[in-house]
């Protein structure tokens, strides 16, 4: 299929740029081949039965974006510049690769100042991205990022207004636990504790499994013929526990519903043919495109994705491209949000 066959139009105005509150007061479209249905996050629990799993991404949101000063001596004394860095991910050696505003001007050995406690060299450019070494590591590079970090919005409500306190709340689920992400796992932003709770007592189970998402989540597909894209990759586990509450549901007839697009990757990539779940951990690139055969996912929970996104093409692949198409038509007709903060689809393939 041609990039083409996955743009529509989007209003400006249904970008949103702050989320509902209370997080489960976001609207709910519920869609299945052939029938939706308008709803609100918190009545979830009227669209799910007893035995059906909610799969979680339990990754932690970085406070990834920094502001700092580059130093330099030179013949007219120290000179001072503004530098802007957004953290993409760690190197295996311990470094990170980060965008740096403006990396040109940068020369390899040079040190970044963020705050009293946090710096970094840097240490060689590559293909457009900077290699840091900070001067801290494990939990003081977190604390000090944490005090002196803001929270990584995507461009597209950056572009509207800087990031604040109230993001560092907003943009991070209630079970975040594992920090490692540079942009949060978006669908699961709706689910606050009175929802959780309706949710077990009506008996949903939930998993949770990781997946540190990246900025390359964000990057535009920028070839016509998608058989050409190459996904980024992202770091991720599932555990044994996880795995097997996943197997046993489904042998037990239950649904297996990721809430996220990062979730459902995460579990296609762990699974074998037969749609077993295994424990794995490493890096994943898959790539979701229609035709695709879905091996565990039953259904998805996610926001409302990118004209011409690897996302729109996933969940093409889910519901078909004709009735995602008919899907997204309903929700910009409705004036649902859109994005990061926006307002979620419950999409059910088998109704």
């Amino acid at each position: 299929m041609k990039l083409s066959d996955f743009d529509f139009d989007l209003p400006e105005r249904l970008i949103a740029t702050r989320p509902a509150r209370p997080r489960s007061a976001a609207r709910l479209l519920v869609a299945s081949a052939e029938t939706l249905t308008d709803s609100v996050v918190r009545e979830l629990p009227r669209f799910l039965r007893p035995g059906d799993r909610l799969v979680l991404n339990d990754t932690r949101v970085l406070p990834a974006r920094l502001t700092g000063t580059r130093r330099r001596l030179g013949a007219q004394g120290e000179s001072r510049a503004r530098i802007e860095v957004t953290l993409l991910e760690p190197a295996p050696d311990g470094h990170w690769r980060a965008l740096v505003r403006p990396l040109k001007k940068l020369r390899e050995g040079e040190e970044l100042r963020f705050s009293g406690a946090l710096s970094a060299r840097l240490l060689r450019r590559e293909d457009g991205v900077a290699v840091l070494a900070f001067n801290l590591s494990g939990e003081d590079f977190e604390a000090a990022l944490a005090s002196a970090g803001a929270m990584p919005l995507p461009p597209y409500i950056a572009a509207r207004r800087p990031a604040d306190e109230r993001d560092r709340e907003d943009y991070q689920t209630v079970w975040a636990r594992r920090p490692g992400a540079v942009a949060a796992p978006t669908a699961s932003l709706h689910f606050d504790e009175p929802l959780l709770e309706a949710l077990r007592a009506m008996g949903v189970g939930m998993t949770h499994v990781t997946l540190h998402v990246g900025a390359g989540t964000f990057l535009p597909v920028k070839v016509e013929d998608i058989s050409r894209h190459r996904m980024h990759g992202e770091r991720g586990e599932i555990g044994a526990r996880a795995a097997a509450e996943i197997n046993a549901t489904r042998a037990a007839g239950g649904r297996i519903i990721p809430v996220g697009t990062t979730a459902l990757r995460l579990l296609e990539t762990a699974a074998d043919r037969a749609g077993r779940v295994r424990p794995w951990k490493g890096t994943t690139d898959i790539f979701i495109t229609p035709g695709y055969r879905f091996r565990v996912a039953d259904a998805l929970m996610t926001n409302f994705h990118l004209p011409k996104s690897t996302l729109m093409m996933l969940v093409s692949a889910l519901m078909g491209h004709r009735r995602i198409m008919e899907i997204y038509a309903h929700a910009v007709g409705e004036g649902y949000r859109f994005f990061s903060y926006g307002d979620a689809s419950l999409l059910l393939p088998d109704g």
